[in-house]
This record gives structure tokens, C-alpha cells and sequence, in this order.
């Protein structure tokens, strides 16, 4: 008989706990939790059209340009080479005469004037600088200024229907910012690269004069001299270096020159103008 009457209990508090246990669970998903994690499950999606840095690139974009770059051939420097003749006595090809072509990015920072930025070696010590547009209009550009130091050289192209992207006033980057790199990779055309800024006040050597922004955003040769660009869709920096050991190419590090230095070097070639 008692044996009969622990059953009963033990039945009685099994279906008290079945009728408990659902009123709690609807109690703790209308409860406000502090917990940050319960707060995001039961918060609302979010939109797509928040993730997405569409309408920046589309803002930024016509002002990012493609450079290509005419170097002239260490073997047209030497006469004799210049003589078809010889070259064929010598067993040179023509084609080995001719013009080495390099690819780099670059981005258009006042329209009125016709300014575009770069790095330095990027044009380097080249013969010829052509800028094609997003909208395929070629210029044939003029080094107005440069800064080996920052890497940095400015162009100067006819100022015809030009966009020009804005660069930030001051380097107000914080480590953890979403950013975007447009540039040339691999003279692919214009390609778009996101990531964040990973670390700020890095130097290339520990001689560097000038602290670069570090960021992950994909950056690869053909890059160079394109736009880092913060989510208001202003240039913070130029790209200008990754980090690629045994010469992998994009590894995530990625180095530009931050908008201060940019700036000194605008106003230096202004002065110029």
C-alpha cells in the first residue's frame, strides 16, 4: 500500500513539472535578457541591404582609375641594339627593345584639377603614364609630384567629366573599422576587396619614417596606388605594400599610406601647380 502510494506522488509531481516547465520557457523568451547573446537571437534579422557596401563602391568607384606605365628597355639604352642589324649579328629580338609595361591602380582626388594619386613606384621611372577610367576614357598623365619617402606620386590628366573620390580629413582609423580597397590586381580591371583595419602606425622597417595602416583587406600587385576607403566612402590611405612571404601574394597584411601623409604630399604638388 505504500509502495502504491509513492507511485501516486511520483506521478503527481511528473505531470506538475510537464505543466511548470512550458510557462517558464514562455516566461524566459518574453523576458528582456542583459545577456548579449540571448538579446541578438531574439532580436530581429538584419537587413541585407545593411551588409552590403554597394552604394559606397558605387559612390567611390568612377574615381578609382587603372595606370599603366611604359618603361623604357634596358636594351634600347645600348645604340648598337638600336640598329636592327646588329641586333640580328647579335642574335637580340626585336621585341627585346621595346618598352616594358607595368599595371598599377590610382585614384582621382580633385576633379577640378585633374589630380590623381599613386605610389611613387608605381610610375617610378617611367617614359610614359597612361589613366584609363572606369568609363575606358585614356589620358595620357603628367608627374606633377612625388614623395619616395610616403610612396606617393601625383598625376595630373585633363580635368574632363572627372569624379573625384573625397580623402578623410584626419587619420581618425580605429583598429576594428570596416574598410574597402578598389584597385588593379593582376591588370584584372577594377576589383573590390573588404576587410578591416588590423593595425595602425606600422612601419616596414624599423627606420620607416611614416606609420601605414595594416589592414586584411585583399590586397595583390596591381593594387598599388589604389584607395583604402573607410564606410562614409573617404580615401583613409593608399594602398602601398602586403606582406607576402616567399613571394605568395595576398597572406592578409596588407599596408597604406594613412591620409595625413596623403595630404601633405597633395598640398606640396599644388604648390607646384
Amino acid at each position: 500500500m505504500k509502495a502504491m502510494r509513492n507511485v501516486a506522488a511520483a506521478l503527481l509531481l511528473l505531470v506538475g513539472a510537464m505543466l511548470i516547465v512550458p510557462t517558464v520557457a514562455r516566461q524566459m523568451m518574453d523576458r528582456p535578457f542583459a545577456d548579449g547573446v540571448a538579446l541578438a537571437a531574439l532580436g530581429d534579422p538584419v537587413p541585407l541591404d545593411r551588409l552590403s557596401v554597394a552604394p559606397l563602391v558605387k559612390r567611390v568607384s568612377p574615381a578609382v582609375v587603372n595606370i599603366a606605365v611604359a618603361y623604357p628597355s634596358p636594351y634600347a639604352q645600348n645604340p648598337l641594339l638600336r640598329d636592327p642589324y646588329f641586333r640580328r649579328f647579335l642574335g637580340v629580338p626585336d621585341a627585346a627593345v621595346k618598352p616594358r609595361m607595368s599595371a598599377g591602380s590610382g585614384v582621382i582626388i580633385d576633379a577640378v584639377h585633374g589630380l590623381v594619386l599613386t605610389n611613387n613606384h608605381v610610375v617610378g621611372q617611367g617614359s610614359a603614364v597612361l589613366v584609363v577610367l572606369q568609363d575606358k576614357r585614356q589620358f595620357q598623365a603628367e608627374l606633377v609630384g612625388t614623395s619616395p619617402d610616403a610612396d606617393l606620386a601625383v598625376l595630373r590628366i585633363p580635368p574632363q567629366r572627372l569624379v573625384a573620390a573625397p580623402l578623410a580629413r584626419a587619420d581618425d582609423a580605429q583598429v576594428g573599422d570596416y574598410v574597402v580597397a578598389i584597385g588593379n590586381p593582376f591588370g584584372l580591371g577594377q576589383t573590390v576587396t573588404a576587410g578591416i583595419v588590423s593595425a595602425l602606425g606600422r612601419g616596414l622597417t624599423p627606420q620607416s619614417p611614416i606609420g601605414l595602416i595594416q589592414t586584411d583587406a585583399p590586397i595583390n600587385p596591381g593594387n598599388s596606388g589604389g584607395p583604402l576607403i573607410n564606410m562614409r566612402g573617404e580615401v583613409i590611405g593608399i594602398n602601398t605594400a602586403i606582406l607576402a612571404p616567399g613571394g605568395e601574394g595576398n597572406i592578409g597584411i596588407g599596408f597604406a599610406v594613412p591620409a595625413s601623409v596623403v595630404q601633405t604630399v597633395v598640398r606640396q604638388a599644388g604648390r607646384a601647380l
